[in-house]
């Protein structure tokens, strides 16, 4: 045989070693669940009885149980109104929720933090000659929006908490302050405090001897992925390798919803990363912009780029001190800059870019399209125009959104603003055009989904077309196509339904053009292009920030062609500039912040991720919670929202030279399995193409273990939560030439509820000789992959059709081995948390 040569002589190993590890199981009870349990509520994550819970708080073994604290919305299912519910667990699986310890009030939200076990009572506010449970949160005062650190307590194991009477403990008078998560420091005998100045970037560090009085000990940061707020950090001792001697600290922040680590050390009062600076390929600089001028041979257009390089205007990760920066007086002045020619005679372009993320469009629009201007919302009324509900009386409004044109917008943020709702139709018009052409923004609810912000095109009483919002404050062009309908009768009609309670509970609409041809988007970019025989081959922009970070292009299909760079600004407003410097031609890539950082997972659904205080053992175990910001509210789950990852062990181990965080999942989970119905899927050869199994998943709550060989293939993977006919599933897919394994749901059933959602999620991953080795739970709508013994790991959400819980494997450009597949069934261990 081929490339089984090596994969024969393992499976029965690994398939042997799979059965013998679930063989310690003690199946859960099989008592059936108080609480109504539709298809998405999983078996073995935690989730709420009813309404919404984000980030895990307050992580703390105490009194031979696992408390978990968490942010909990008593009075519905998305975001909002935080208290702090709870639950308990003996073994890390079975989780029985208790009422609400620290609930909100008419003057603050309980926000994230941490618990801890002051057993010297160095607070005082312990009982009965014991010391308390302590919680520190952040305090969200209702009327400020400050965000404070206070502190509660309780003697009672942490059933009952009392707010401490002199709270807050710390107030620096921020909007961007929280997250606070506590340990004792031994050798200061002191408490130390980690909090997330998240629009800085930063992590405080603060110490006290009695959990009430605080002093700042330093600051750690910018540093790693700063192209979002950071949240939740953590910081805690790991021994590298298992050895005492060689204890390190690791820092965790929440970024960009991921859970980013540094790895380094911390004297009592100041965090140091480890990590050497990053240093880009050096290779053949095209311009560094050092000097005075851009230099020979580039030329300006417009008044963006001025006559040379800016100097040290207050960006941050450029190189020297020059580069381009074409905001000057205002973000108004546009203009490009374009390079002499050059030959490409590297495989990679790397560059540092900034300012703006206002991509490049092809053909975009530069005005309002030629045709009938049915309305511009320019006047003071709205002749003919009716409006109903809250909109009865409706006027433009006087704005000045990115995009809008002239000063006038027809803006459904009335009284109340996203409490706003209603209906505003126009007056009848005889369709005599292809196309309606209209710019919109804010709230993206389509017409036919509930709760809609839409613009809608009527024809006999019907919603022939409809158009929404972006989610953005600024205003773009779509269209409707009216072309089956010209010469009939028409009215157009604004329905906003929505509250706010999924995120924009309001539009914009403005320039209603009845036109012969479709209205591009905007045209309102911030970049740098490549331009190869007129056309433009390659594009990057910015990221919405001050801050430079690395760019690499592709060239290995361009070699030897003659190319110019073209660095373009055309934007007005809402970072309407752009940043660049040191255009390098090179043998190899260079890495962004995002591709260097070292992340606990590389999906998009493990964020807030912490770890617990005082577990057994000294192990160090971290929740997360399973969800994203960019769709968290409108996830498809009945009754509930929100649910927390398994369990992982974390440990610190020595790969390919450097310290990484390796993740294990709790045996207890393991503990669960159902042996009696343990499936074994024998080795066979995987062609190219799809080969369903006959084995599947049961009811998608099961541990997968399997062991792939690459083979002659180019990819090569696994279909999961696949449906009878097929279109539906998702991969698990290694690409040997890119080196990374990916999970894309972007085809998993339901990914249609939120434009955000749908995602292909990846992380280089070194296969060992040829194998990769995956260990995946499944548990109704999620799944968390990792690889190669934990050393990376993907979690991410699924809706699934029902009965959709077929597997298939999957090969590409050659042939792949499956070595060995189990399929273990994991028992419901949620069935009694609700009860009692």
């Amino acid at each position: 045989m081929t490339i089984f040569t090596r994969a024969a002589l393992t499976v029965a190993a690994v398939v042997s070693a799979t059965v013998l590890s679930l063989s310690l199981a003690t199946p859960a009870s099989a008592s059936a669940d108080s609480v109504a349990q539709p298809d998405t509520r999983p078996n073995y994550h935690y989730t709420p009885a009813q309404n919404w819970m984000n980030d895990p708080n307050g992580l703390i073994y105490f009194g031979g149980r696992y408390h978990l604290f968490y942010q909990y919305n008593a009075t519905g299912n998305t975001g909002g109104n935080a208290s702090w519910g709870h639950a308990v667990s003996t073994d890390l699986t079975h989780w029985k929720q208790l009422p609400i310890a620290i609930p909100s009030d008419s003057n603050e939200e309980v926000w994230s933090g941490s618990v801890v076990y002051d057993s010297s009572n160095t607070s005082g506010l312990g009982a009965n000659g014991k010391g308390p449970l302590v919680a520190v949160y952040t305090s969200a005062p209702r009327a400020s929006g400050v965000q404070r650190q206070s502190i509660a307590y309780s003697n009672d194991g942490g059933t009952t908490w009392t707010k401490y009477a002199n709270n807050p403990v710390i107030d620096i008078g921020s909007h961007n302050f929280r997250d606070p998560k506590v340990f004792w420091y031994a050798p200061a005998k002191q408490w130390r405090m980690t909090v997330a100045l998240s629009d800085q970037h930063k992590v405080a560090i603060y110490g006290s001897p009695d959990l009430k009085n605080w002093t700042e000990q330093s600051e750690f940061g910018p540093d790693g992925v700063t192209t979002a707020v950071w949240e939740c950090p953590d910081l805690f001792p790991m021994q590298l390798d298992g050895k005492a001697s060689e204890t390190k600290w690791v820092l965790t922040v929440n970024v960009a919803g991921k859970a980013e680590y540094f790895v380094g050390s911390f004297d009592g009062k100041t965090f140091t990363n480890s990590e050497a600076p990053y240093t880009a390929p050096t290779g053949t600089t095209l311009n560094d912009f050092e000097g005075a001028t851009y230099g020979a041979g580039w030329t300006t257009a417009g008044t963006a780029f001025g006559t040379g390089p800016a100097h040290n205007t207050g960006a941050t990760g450029f190189i020297g001190s020059g580069y381009v920066d074409t905001f000057h007086n205002s973000d108004a002045e546009t203009g490009s800059l374009m390079s002499p020619a050059f030959t490409i005679d590297k495989t990679h372009l790397n560059f540092l870019i900034g300012g703006g993320n206002h991509p490049y469009v092809q053909g975009g629009s530069t005005g309002a399209p030629a045709g009938d201007t049915f309305q511009d919302f320019e006047g003071n009324t709205l002749p003919g125009w009716t409006g109903s509900g809250s909109f009865a009386g409706i006027t433009p409004s006087k704005e000045s959104l990115s995009g809008q044109l002239g000063s006038g917008v027809l803006d459904t943020c009335q009284a109340g603003c996203d409490a706003a709702e209603g209906t505003i139709t126009s007056p009848t018009f005889t369709v005599a055009h292809p196309y309606i052409n209209l710019l919109t923004a804010g709230g993206e609810h389509p017409w036919g989904q509930a709760n809609p912000t839409s613009v809608n095109l009527v024809v006999n009483g019907n919603v022939v077309a409809s158009v929404t919002g972006n989610n953005t404050p600024n205003m773009d062009w779509v269209h409707m196509d009216a072309s089956a309908y010209i010469g009939q009768q028409a009215t157009l009609q604004v329905v906003d339904e929505s509250d706010g309670s999924a995120g924009w509970g309001h539009m914009m609409v403005d320039n209603i053009v009845f036109s012969d041809a479709i209205a591009n988007p905007w045209n309102t970019e911030t970049g740098a292009n490549l331009i190869v025989d007129g056309q433009v081959v390659r594009t990057a922009t910015g990221n919405n920030s001050g801050l430079l970070d690395w760019t690499s292009w592709d060239l290995s299909d361009l070699q030897g062609k003659q190319a110019q760079l073209q660095l373009v600004d055309l934007n007005a407003g809402g970072w309407g500039h752009l940043l660049a410097d040191q255009f390098t031609l090179a043998d190899q890539p260079a890495l962004s912040m995002t591709q260097r950082a070292h992340w606990l997972d590389y999906g998009h659904d493990f964020y807030a991720a912490v770890t617990f205080n005082d577990a057994p053992a000294n192990q160090r175990i971290a929740l997360g919670w399973m969800n994203n910001w960019d769709y968290a509210n409108t996830i498809p789950t009945n009754g509930w929202r929100g649910t927390q990852s398994v369990p992982r062990i974390l440990s610190l181990r020595t790969i390919d030279g450097q310290p990484r965080i390796v993740q294990k999942v709790a045996p207890q989970v393991t503990q669960l399995a159902e042996l009696r119905q343990l499936k074994v899927v024998a080795p066979t050869t995987i062609p190219a193409g799809t080969k369903v199994l006959s084995t599947t998943t049961g009811e998608n709550s099961v541990r997968l273990d399997a062991v792939l060989a690459a083979g002659s293939a180019k990819s090569f993977g696994l279909q999961l939560f696949r449906s009878a006919d097929g279109s539906q599933y998702l991969s698990v897919t290694y690409d040997t030439t890119t080196g990374t394994l990916s999970v894309d749901r972007t085809h998993s059933g339901d990914v249609g509820f939120n434009p955000a959602f749908p995602s292909v999620d990846a992380a280089a991953v070194h296969l060992d000789h040829g194998l990769l080795r995956l260990e995946i739970y499944l548990d109704k709508t999620s799944v968390e992959t990792f690889a190669q013994g934990g050393t990376t790991a993907i979690t991410d959400l699924t809706f699934p059709q029902s009965g959709s819980n077929g597997i298939a494997l999957t090969s590409t450009g050659g042939t792949a081995g499956l070595v060995g597949l189990a399929v273990t069934p994991l028992a419901n261990a949620m069935a009694d948390a609700y009860n009692g």
